[in-house]
């Protein structure tokens, strides 16, 4: 039994013993307590302050004053603030908790429910490695999966990889232009750490050219525009999206690396997972629901070819 529901079951006895005052345990409520009070469980006495016409602060003293009295074992002091009885849980009732339950190997674990649920966590992009952001992301997911499936669900841990899009074929351009041909293994650098330098090396070369071009007279708009490194990208993007077989092999190659890296991490760090699903693999038929959604009207066109949603009626904004 958790320690609200026995805390309930005292507070109805002790109400009938006090008062003969009959209330189910499931109408009761107790609240951790707020941390500006002492006290570490909190029972809200306004649903039966009127019934028992005693003030807040006499009804909480009394009922605060029995309970310590004939639950020592479980209660060490009380105090009342307005309507509600602040209890301190003693530290030998905490004690007796862990002797009882420390070695139950199963304990606080439901049976099986029936149902099934899917937790997605982690879902990095495939151009940069894990970082600490990802950590949280994946203590948090994996932590989540647990619980559920301790408490009787049948769980399903998922991720899902961007692998593919303009962030990715950066890296890619970047390696081709900087690399000579160096791989994690030639250089002794863990395959997510390597592609992430080229995407950073990209970055720099960018913002390098589009200087020079800003230098020479273009107004900077343009210039991020036409820096040849940028125009580069698009191409590669517009290639692997056409299947054109020497971008689809260093793609390819590019990413074994990453998932290489990732799998290090994922091991470290004892993260998991029972279906992995790749944006390469949806891109397709993402597309056509998109050109679909055109047609029907539920998506919108930009000038600058951006497929948008208008979700403003919702009380949100256009995504």
């Amino acid at each position: 039994m958790s320690i609200v529901l026995e805390i309930k079951k005292i507070i109805a006895k002790t109400l009938k013993e006090l008062y003969d005052f009959d209330v189910a345990e499931q109408d009761l409520t107790i609240n951790s307590t707020k941390p500006e009070f002492e006290g570490d469980y909190t029972l809200v006495m306004f649903s039966f302050i009127k019934q028992l016409k005693k003030s807040p602060e006499q009804l909480g003293n009394e009922i605060g004053e029995a309970l310590v009295k004939a639950n020592s074992e479980v209660f060490t002091a009380h105090n009342t603030i307005k309507g509600f009885l602040n209890l301190t849980v003693s530290d030998s009732y905490w004690l007796n908790f862990l002797r009882t339950n420390y070695a139950k190997a199963k304990f606080g674990s439901s049976p099986a429910n029936g149902q099934k649920v899917m937790v997605e966590y982690s879902s990095p992009n495939t151009n940069k490695p894990l970082h600490l952001g990802h950590l949280r992301n994946n203590f948090l997911g994996w932590s989540v999966a647990q619980i559920l499936k301790e408490s009787g669900y049948e769980t399903i841990k998922s991720c899902i990889v961007n692998d593919r899009g303009i962030h990715i074929c950066k890296s890619m351009i970047a390696w081709q232009q900087f690399a000579n041909g160096a791989t994690p293994q030639s250089t002794g650098t863990k395959g997510d750490h390597f592609v992430g330098d080229y995407y950073v090396r990209f970055n720099d070369e960018y913002k390098k050219q589009v200087e020079e071009l800003v230098t020479g007279g273009m107004t900077k708009e343009l210039a991020e525009k036409e820096a040849p490194i940028m125009k580069g990208t698009q191409q590669m993007l517009l290639d692997w999206e056409a299947g054109k077989p020497d971008v689809m092999e260093l793609w390819k190659k590019m990413n074994g690396w990453v998932y290489e890296g990732f799998d290090v991490t994922y091991k470290r760090i004892g993260s998991d997972f029972a279906k992995m699903y790749y944006e390469s693999e949806t891109y397709i038929p993402g597309k056509k629901f998109v050109e679909d959604g055109l047609k029907t009207g539920v998506f919108f066109k930009k000038e600058d070819g951006s497929v948008w949603i208008d979700l403003t009626v919702d009380g949100l904004d256009e995504n």
